[in-house]
């Protein structure tokens, strides 16, 4: 079989659509990439709030207020997409609104400290509703059994793009750096960088991508209210779907981890082992190449081993990870588990996208990934803020918060036993004939 092969899509799906599907993954990537990852997150502690004692807790407490408006609104917006057939339109208007909001952080300086909280959390609120909305259209593109490789293919197209956004930020940082100019200079800049290129790449999404869905006839289909009925519905079926739900439960475990990884890397490197501006952004360079090489050819793995599995085996990689930045005393060691957590994070996200699509019903896709969101969401509160908490409490001590991160690894392992893929893919199928 052909590396991208026409027999992975779904009947009437051509490659130039998957292109434009994936190119949303090359676009978001660099919000996380150089907001949340490399960036933003430690000039927010080190520069707006001053470095003070609580700077870290309010980075986390910022991320987890934004996520808790994603939790509210996203799993109604799924169940509306649904029944108006909404989700390329509602995407645009979410993609204009982190543009916009990540230009707005460009204006944040030293002190800046509420407007920056307020453009995180419409930046974060937007991007996450987005990568919830874009997920849906994976299964209407992909067939079943390819669906791990399909996921694969965005995701590892995604850290190019946040590869594309981080080098242009870093060569302009090298350059201000090298002209004697401060942090509240270059930073700034790198997020215009970032929201030009997020709005130019994600054109051809919306050139390229089709809206498949039909708009629901019945009359819960016709406003917000229907949509929280469809929601309430599918909780009070969750019986019939209970891997799905063992899958959301797993999700808050292990995507806890990596929300911590995401949001609080570049702090740790910079508060632990002394890293400057420039080495940062070029670690976590090196963790997005990692990411694309994991996320792509692990999801050829993952289709022919079965997606338990494999999401299993990357768990593991992620405790090993914890342990390895636990260890490290030099930046060398560090190095190493950079790398480790680049192959975990591509897989293992790719891995969890590609299991709620087995499990989600085929005429409530957008709804079902209202609801994944919802769980990854929720672990994008409790990872950070358990990190910004223990650092807190122990005055600032992040190898015992990074130690405590492995946790959240470990849980999921646990969780994760009890998902039956064909079972779940089984009741998603039964769904669809009654």
């Amino acid at each position: 079989m052909a590396l991208f092969a026409q027999e992975c899509l779904n009947p009437g799906v051509a490659k130039r659509e998957v292109f434009g599907w994936a190119m949303y993954d090359f676009a978001n990537s660099g919000y996380t990439t150089v907001v949340l990852t490399a960036v933003f997150n430690a000039y927010f502690v080190g520069v707006v709030a001053g470095g003070a004692e609580w700077a870290t807790l309010a980075w986390t407490l910022t991320l987890g207020a934004s996520n808790a408006l994603v939790m509210l609104s996203m799993p109604a917006i799924g169940a509306y997409a649904d029944a108006h057939a909404a989700k390329k339109r509602l995407l645009l208007l979410t993609t204009l609104g982190c543009v916009l909001a990540t230009a707005w952080l460009a204006r944040a300086g030293a002190g800046d400290l509420w407007l920056a909280v307020v453009a995180v959390v419409l930046s974060n609120l937007c991007y996450a509703i987005g990568e919830s909305l874009t997920a849906a259209f994976l299964p209407e593109l992909a067939r079943p059994e390819a669906l791990g490789k399909v996921s694969g293919w965005g995701w590892s197209w995604g850290y190019f793009g946040g590869m594309l956004t981080l080098g242009l930020s870093l060569g302009y940082v090298l350059w201000a750096q090298g002209q004697g100019l401060p942090a509240t200079h270059f930073v700034p800049v790198s997020m215009l960088i970032t929201a030009v290129i997020y709005a130019l790449a994600s054109v051809a999404t919306f050139a390229l991508l089709r809206e498949r869905a039909v708009p629901a006839s019945s009359k819960n289909g016709a406003a917000l209210p229907g949509a929280w009925e469809r929601l309430r519905r599918t909780w009070r079926e969750a019986r019939r779907y209970e891997d799905f739900v063992w899958l959301l439960l797993c999700a808050v475990c292990y995507q806890a981890g990596i929300a911590v990884v995401i949001a609080l890397a570049a702090v740790y490197a910079e508060q632990v082992l002394g890293f400057k501006q420039a080495q940062t952004m070029a670690l976590i360079f090196l963790v997005n190449i990692a990411s694309a090489v994991g996320a792509f050819a692990f999801g050829y793995w993952q289709d022919r081993i079965g997606h338990r599995l494999a999401l299993t085996v990357t768990l593991w990689g992620w405790v090993l990870m914890t342990l390895l930045a636990v260890a490290a005393t030099s930046p060398g060691l560090f190095w190493v588990a950079a790398v480790v957590a680049g192959l975990c994070m591509g897989s293992s996200q790719s891995a969890g996208r590609a299991l709620a699509g087995l499990f989600a019903p085929a005429d409530r896709l957008a709804e079902f990934y209202g609801l994944w969101t919802f769980a990854v969401r929720l672990s994008a509160i409790i990872g950070p803020i358990t990190y910004g908490l223990v650092t807190w409490l122990t005055t600032g001590n992040h190898r015992v918060a990074i130690l405590s991160t492995g946790t959240f690894f470990l849980l999921g392992l646990v969780v994760l036993r009890k998902v039956d893929v064909a079972r779940g893919t089984a009741a998603a199928q039964a769904a669809m004939q009654k």
